[in-house]
């Protein structure tokens, strides 16, 4: 029985249930060949933030939507040089967002530099399934 016990234990551990508080969701989007799109589809938890790295050129045009069943999710889009930093134990991101691309479901506008950017989605109350989709042309 207390093997039996401790590979559950692992288990949930490994899966993140027993954590207090889980982390966001931190990757690449990507886009499948021959698409100028990326989707991403999640459930960030009240209070977490999913982000999403996209690379895009100076001059190109970055189309960001996000829509939930509750219209619960927003997103911000920061600048090249953004980076996820810890702040009182709480992840935050230390960068400059970009104008207008603050707390948006849509946005669309040409990008100032090269770079790696980040997009921050989060939910206005309570938790939000989301679907996001970022364009770049």
């Amino acid at each position: 029985m207390r093997h039996f016990l401790s590979v559950l234990l692992v288990l949930a551990s490994t899966a993140g249930l027993l954590s207090d508080a889980q982390a966001g969701v931190k990757e690449t989007l990507r886009f499948a060949k021959g698409k100028s799109y990326g989707i991403a589809e999640n459930t960030v938890i009240r209070g977490e933030r999913d982000y999403y790295f996209i690379t895009a050129r100076a001059g190109q045009t970055m189309t960001v939507t996000v829509s939930s069943v509750e219209e619960n999710a927003v997103f911000d889009v920061y600048a090249p040089g953004a980076r996820i930093v810890m702040d009182e134990g709480m992840e935050t991101i230390a960068g400059e967002p970009l104008d207008n691309a603050v707390e948006q479901q849509n946005w669309q506008d040409e990008l100032p530099s090269s770079g790696r950017y980040t997009v921050v989605v989060g939910g206005t109350r309570g938790n939000a399934s989301y679907r996001l989709q970022v364009g770049i042309e």
